[in-house]
């Protein structure tokens, strides 16, 4: 029974490697939020969650004041427990990004500490279902990039041995996304799948205008077409295109994912294990979805989802996206083969992290001090 005695947090803000803009937003900088809690075992678990630049005091402000402290005396194997009893102690915040970011904070470093006591990767731990997973490359296809640079960095990714890319949409008028997308396509081939991506910008008529070009070119799906809030609208252009509409960076319950499903406003989920509280309720997302003979393709966090994809029998991708490189000692799916990442087999969750950076460049630490228990 490994009683938690002690409980830090860090906040460490990362730029993004490459310049990195959507039809309604730039990404300015990664803050991220870092959680490590130590058992009077010994046993150690480091957690982690994100932002895109702004709520990262907020997320550490609801970690520091009301959630962490709960954490000190519970027993560290009964995961399920503690995301209930935090989860509702936080019941007037719920459901929300703040709140599901800070969960996921405590709920991955929580896994990580019992796949280390248990001398266990998190890929076997939580279900052992793959092997290798296939990778698309989002990171040459932002908005702002142009026809010319798409092209490149698309021949480039199959070149490297991506088995896809994800290409933003969301210029001014449909003829603009199309002369992009028009490009990649013959540039690339037939055989290489072109994922595209709105981030909830549209109307629901233009959405439904632009699917019907967008068809032409056999698009592997039609990202976040919508605003999440908008299932009616969703379920509305699922019924009226043949792309695949995939939808959940944005959506932050599971119970939301099961009304998108259930009224077939989407065929493919992408659950993103922050924002929808952690490692515990992504993994029911991604049981939910194979009720419904849905696939899961998650949402950014590639380092993290690596091994929950391999953990279920329904994630067909890995988005590729770089993102713990300076606080981390190696790749974690950088060592891909022929377009496929690979878990790591070492306990824990599988992120080798470089406390030295982390120390160096935290903008925040704080620690509660250990108690007796």
């Amino acid at each position: 029974m490994p009683r938690i005695t002690q409980v830090e947090l860090w906040q460490v803000n990362l730029a993004p490697p490459v310049p990195r803009s959507d039809a309604i937003q730039s990404f300015v900088v990664q803050e991220t939020l870092m959680l490590r809690l130590t058992c009077d075992d010994g046993s150690q678990g480091t957690g982690y969650s994100y932002t895109i630049g702004t709520g990262g005091s907020s997320v550490m402000a609801l970690l520091e004041d009301h959630l962490a402290p709960k954490l000190i005396g519970r027993d560290a194997d009964d995961i399920e427990a503690i995301w209930k009893d935090l989860f509702f102690h936080t019941h007037s915040t719920a459901v929300g990004a703040i709140t599901a970011l800070a969960l996921a904070t405590i709920d991955t470093a929580l896994w990580d500490a019992r796949c280390r006591r248990h001398e266990q990767p998190l890929h076997q731990a939580a279900g052992g279902a793959q092997k290798r997973i296939a990778m698309y490359s989002t990171e040459g296809g932002w908005l702002h990039l142009s026809p010319e640079q798409l092209v490149t960095q698309s021949v480039e990714a199959k070149a490297r041995g991506f088995k896809g890319v994800k290409i933003k949409v969301g210029r001014p008028h449909v003829s603009e996304d199309m002369a992009r997308l028009s490009a990649v396509r013959d540039a690339v081939g037939s055989d290489f799948e072109i994922m595209i991506d709105a981030n909830q910008c549209f109307t629901v008529g233009e959405a439904i205008r632009r699917a019907r070009h967008y068809e032409t070119l056999d698009i592997a799906w039609f990202e976040e077409p919508l605003p999440a809030e908008d299932l009616s609208g969703h379920q509305r252009l699922a019924e009226s295109t043949s792309l695949p509409i995939a939808v959940g960076e944005s959506i932050y319950s599971l119970q939301h994912f099961r009304e998108y499903l259930q009224r077939g406003a989407c065929s493919i989920i992408q659950a993103d294990v922050a924002r929808i509280g952690g490692i515990t309720p992504w993994l029911k997302c991604a049981h939910l979805a194979e009720s419904f003979n849905a696939p899961i393709c998650p949402h950014f966090l590639m380092e993290l989802h690596v091994s929950l994809c391999a953990a279920v029998p329904n994630a067909p991708w890995l988005e590729y996206i770089p993102q713990l490189g300076p606080i981390t000692r190696r790749g974690h799916v950088d060592g891909q083969a022929d377009g496929f990442a690979m878990p790591s087999d070492e306990p824990g969750i599988g992120i080798n992290w470089n406390w030295q950076a982390i120390r160096e460049q935290a903008i925040r630490h704080i620690s509660l001090p250990a108690t007796k228990v």
